[in-house]
C-alpha cells in the first residue's frame, strides 16, 4: 500500500494542515470541535458505514496530533478537553506516542490460511496429503482448514494447483517488525508497549486509517509565536520529499516563512558521527568487542538492546546525528530553540529521552511540515529560493545516510583512509525482521569483526513513517544529492573539528 496516495494520505494532510491553521490563528480553541465536519463535509459517508464514525475518527486524530491522549468510548469528554493546557510552547510527548483508534480499527482476522472460492474440490487434494496437522478436510466438495489445527506453514499454499488457498495478516501486524501488535476483547488490533519501539511501521501500514502518532505541531507554532528563536535542524532525506519543485534552497525559504529563524543540514552532523563510529570500529573491533553496531536509527538501536541485551555494549555510543547537530546549533545560540524535521516517528521518541531534551526541543515529520506549509498556503512553484548556503557543508557520505546501506557505507569509507591495510566487513539490514535476522547471526558468532548496520525501516530512513515520497523516489532523490556533494569522504568535512565541542 505504501507508495500509492490514497484517501488516507488526504485525511492525514487534512489533519495536520487544520492543527497548524488552528494554531497560528489562536483564539478560542473550542472551535476544533468544528474541525471534522470541515475535513469530513455532507451528510453522505464516502469510506465508512455513516458519516458520524468518519467524524468521530477525524476527531481523534486532531487530539492525537495537538499531543492530546484518545478519549475512551465509554466517557463524555469534548474533542477541545485538554487543548488549552496543550497550548504552550515547550511540551513532550506523553506517551504512549503511537496509538489505535479502537473504533476506527477493522478487527481484520490475525494470521490464518484460508481456502478461497478457486478451491476446484480436486480429486488429487494435495493440500490435504502435504498437511502436516490433518487440518483440512472437504466439505461439500471443497477443502475446508481447521483454524485450531493450522500452524499456518503454508505447504498446503504452494502445493494447490489451482492457487485457491492464501494466507492473510493484519497490515499492521504484518509490518511490526517487534510483533507488537496484538488483539483487545473485540478483536481489535491493540499494541503491546513493552514489545514496541514506535518505528511507526504500523500506523502506515494500515488501510484503515486507524493508527497515528502524536505531533508537537501545536506546540512549536507556539514557541514561534511566543517569539521564541527556533532553528530548524532538517533531515538528509528531506530532498525532493515536496515535489519537483521544491530544491534544497526553497525548502529553506519556506521553513523561514513559517516563523522558524534558520535551518540546518543535519548531513554535517551525520559526517561527525561517520567519524566518531569510525575510530571507535577501530579501537574497539575485536580486541574489546566482537563486532560494532550503528546507532543512528533509535527503532533498530531499542530493538537491539531489547531482544538482544547482551549486545547493548556493542551499540555505537556515537552521538546520533540529530543529536549531534542540535549541539552545535545550541553551542552557537544556547538560547535557541531546536526542532528536527524529519522522515521519522521514532526520532519523537528518542528526543523525549531525558537525555536529550535540552538538544531537541521539537520533533517534525515530512508529513506534518507539509501541513504548515499548507496552513501558510506556501506555494514551492512561487517561492524564491533562499540564498544561505546551508545544503552545501555536508559530504556525500553524510547525505547518505537516508538511505539503506548508507550509514555502514559512510563509515566503511572512512575507514578505508585511516587505516586502508585493514580488511573491513560490513552487513546491513533494513526493516526490523531483517535486522533481528542480522542479530541472529551475530548471536551464532557469524557476525564477529563486522560493522553492522541497522535500519527500523524497508528502505532506510526515506521510507519513513513520516515520508510524503514513496521510498524509491527518495532513495533516488538522496542517492542523486549524494553524488553532487563537492567531498565525499566525511573526513573532509570543513567541520569536523567540532566533534569535541558537542561530545563536551
Amino acid at each position: 500500500m505504501r507508495g500509492i496516495h490514497t484517501f488516507v494520505n488526504d485525511i492525514r494532510r487534512s489533519v495536520f494542515t487544520e492543527i497548524a491553521r488552528l494554531a497560528y490563528e489562536g483564539g478560542d480553541y473550542s472551535r476544533i470541535a468544528a474541525l471534522p465536519y470541515k475535513i469530513i463535509p455532507g451528510e453522505v459517508a464516502e469510506h465508512r458505514e455513516n458519516i458520524f464514525l468518519e467524524r468521530a475518527i477525524v476527531s481523534e486524530r486532531l487530539r492525537l496530533a495537538i499531543g492530546l491522549p484518545i478519549r475512551p468510548v465509554s466517557e463524555h469528554a469534548p474533542v477541545s478537553d485538554g487543548i488549552t493546557e496543550s497550548a504552550v510552547a515547550t511540551k513532550y510527548y506523553d506517551p504512549p506516542l503511537v496509538n489505535i483508534i479502537p473504533f476506527a480499527c477493522n478487527a481484520c482476522p490475525p494470521k490464518q490460511v484460508r481456502v478461497t472460492d478457486a478451491c476446484q474440490g480436486c480429486l488429487a487434494h494435495p493440500c490435504q496429503e502435504i498437511c502436516p496437522k490433518g487440518a483440512i478436510r472437504t466439505v461439500k466438495g471443497k477443502s475446508v482448514i481447521d483454524q485450531e489445527k493450522c500452524i499456518k506453514c503454508g505447504r498446503c499454499i504452494e502445493h494447490c494447483p489451482y492457487n485457491a488457498i492464501i494466507k492473510i495478516e493484519r497490515p499492521c501486524a504484518a509490518a511490526c517488525g517487534m510483533d507488537a501488535i496484538e488483539s483487545d476483547e473485540l478483536g481489535r488490533a491493540k499494541i503491546n508497549y513493552d514489545k514496541c519501539v514506535s518505528c511507526g511501521m504500523c500506523l502506515v501500514n494500515c488501510p484503515f486509517s486507524a493508527i497515528a502518532d502524536k505531533s508537537q505541531i501545536f506546540q512549536l507554532i507556539h514557541a514561534i509565536k511566543a517569539g521564541d528563536e527556533i532553528i530548524a535542524a532538517v533531515a538528509p532525506a528531506v530532498v525532493g520529499q515536496f515535489g519537483p519543485d521544491a530544491t534544497p534552497a526553497k525548502i529553506v525559504a519556506a521553513i523561514k516563512k513559517l516563523g522558524i529563524s534558520a535551518v540546518w543540514d543535519v548531513s554535517i552532523g551525520a559526517d561527525l558521527c561517520t567519524i566518531e563510529e569510525a575510530h571507535d570500529f577501530l579501537d574497539k573491533v575485536p580486541e574489546q568487542q566482537p563486532f560494532m553496531a550503528t546507532s543512528c536509527c533509535p527503532s533498530w538501536s531499542v530493538m537491539a538492546k531489547k531482544l538482544f541485551p547482551q549486545f547493548a555494549p556493542y551499540i555505537s555510543m556515537a552521538l546520533t546525528p540529530m543529536v549531534i547537530t542540535a549541539r552545535m546549533i545550541k553551542k552557537e545560540r544556547p538560547n535557541a530553540k531546536v526542532v528536527f524535521v524529519g522522515p521519522c516517528a521514532a526520532k519523537k521518541l528518542e528526543a523525549s529521552r531525558r537525555s536529550v531534551r535540552s538538544d531537541v526541543d521539537f520533533v517534525l515529520t515530512f508529513e506534518e511540515l507539509q501541513g504548515m506549509f499548507d496552513a501558510k498556503e506556501i506555494n514551492f512553484k512561487e517561492i524564491e529560493p533562499d540564498t544561505d548556503p546551508v545544503f552545501d557543508t555536508a559530504t556525500g557520505a553524510g547525505r547518505g545516510f537516508a538511505v539503506s546501506g548508507g550509514v555502514a557505507g559512510a563509515v566503511a569509507h572512512a575507514i578505508s583512509e585511516l587505516a586502508p591495510d585493514r580488511e573491513l566487513l560490513v552487513d546491513y539490514a533494513d526493516g526490523l525482521r531483517e535486522c533481528r535476522k542480522m542479530l541472529m547471526l551475530a548471536k551464532a558468532g557469524k557476525r564477529n569483526g563486522y560493522l553492522l548496520e541497522g535500519m527500523g525501516c524497508p528502505g532506510g530512513c526515506v521510507a519513513g513513517a513520516g515520508t510524503i515520497q514513496p521510498a524509491f523516489k527518495g532513495a533516488s532523490n538522496v542517492n542523486r544529492f549524494q553524488q553532487e556533494a563537492r567531498e565525499q569522504n566525511s573526513l573532509r568535512s570543513p567541520l569536523a573539528d567540532r566533534l569535541h565541542d558537542v561530545e563536551e
